[in-house]
């Protein structure tokens, strides 16, 4: 095989052009990472774009927020060393914006989202420009790999991949490789991106649910493969996991407002938990019973970090109830809390990429 050919991962085909040979080089691709404060993150996510196992041509544009540590710095010097990789600005710091941004930015038919702190598996884009070839899908994304570095955060990314602490979604727990609701990160085919107008800006959060519920409306196909994996580092302390997990859930109400028909079922577990308990509470000086709803979620997250703990230090298992609690507490206030979005949803600004 010629130097230049692309070997895809064993049981997925090779693009084949118009003439019904094999292309002699894939396409190009263009990683987008929106940046803010990820100092400790870059180089190392970079690294492992720029590593990656895949013969085409490869950009990196990183759109940088306003952060407040040496995060501009550390981009300045990974693009003096690699003309792959350059930057964009993003004064708002918001994600949406900054894919955008980059996207606006950038020149290759394959769009790539990584986040600053995630870590491509080395066969990744190869793997995922398989599957965009194979299935004809407009995204495809595999399983969030949270793996964490501490005790908390190894604690954190138990229950992260556990069906008791984020529900059965595939992105999270695995599962077998189909058409998908939504799936982590993603890898776009860059007309369909254009077509939809990009990313909606003013989603603060969920842009990826909503983005993938367009692009479902509009007859595209999302695909999940378990063979995607992007490696994640959680939130370094409680207080960080529940101000992020109140957000996930405050902007998921905002996607269901907007598109009811994402609404489900697994959506409204923790609201109602938090509901249930807090009822109880108000009740029992009335009703002793009250107190089972409470009492009852109290042991369930004590049996269920019991039994999700196995292989992890003492440290972290101890530290796994409470993780729990602030991922369902803090989704299901967000929720409860959620605002509406200002103005009628087919009037809110769309940026769309040069």
């Amino acid at each position: 095989m010629p130097e230049n050919s692309f070997a895809p991962p064993e049981g997925l085909p090779v693009a084949v052009g118009a003439s019904g040979d094999a292309e002699a080089r894939p396409p190009g691709v263009s990683v987008v990472v929106p940046v803010l404060n990820e100092e400790r993150h870059l180089s190392e996510a970079v690294a492992r774009i720029l590593s990656q196992d895949y013969p085409g041509e490869l950009e990196v544009v990183l759109a940088l927020g306003p952060s407040k540590d040496r995060t501009d710095a550390v981009a300045a010097e990974l693009a003096a060393a690699d003309p792959r990789v350059r930057s964009v600005r993003n004064p708002t710091g918001r994600t949406p914006a900054g894919l955008n941004a980059a996207i606006g930015a950038s020149h290759h038919p394959i769009v790539v989202r990584v986040d600053g702190h995630g870590l491509l598996a080395p066969d990744y884009i190869a793997t995922a420009v398989a599957l965009l070839e194979q299935t004809g899908a407009a995204n495809v994304g595999g399983i969030m790999a949270a793996e964490g570095v501490t005790d908390f955060q190894k604690a954190v990314a138990r229950a992260m991949t556990s069906v008791f602490g984020v529900g059965g979604a595939r992105f999270h727990t695995g599962g077998q490789a189909g058409p998908a609701d939504t799936v982590y990160l993603g890898v776009f085919r860059r007309e369909v991106l254009e077509s939809l107008g990009g990313y909606d800006e003013s989603f603060l959060r969920a842009q990826d649910w909503e983005l993938n519920h367009r692009l479902r409306e509009a007859g595209h196909l999302v695909y999940f493969s378990p063979r995607l994996s992007v490696t994640y580092r959680p939130r370094p302390n409680l207080s960080a996991l529940g101000r992020q997990y109140f957000h996930y859930g405050r902007w998921r109400r905002v996607v269901m407002r907007q598109h009811p028909g994402t609404a489900s079922l697994r959506y409204l577990a923790a609201p109602t938990m938090v509901l249930g308990c807090l009822l109880g509470l108000l009740l029992a000086p009335l009703w002793p019973w009250a107190l089972l709803a409470p009492l009852g979620y109290a042991a369930g997250v004590l049996v269920a970090a019991a039994l999700t703990a196995r292989g992890l230090a003492w440290r972290a298992a101890l530290q796994l109830p409470a993780v729990y609690a602030s991922m369902h507490w803090a989704w299901g206030i967000g929720f409860l809390t959620s605002p509406r979005l200002l103005g009628r949803p087919e009037t809110v600004p769309v940026r769309r990429p040069a």
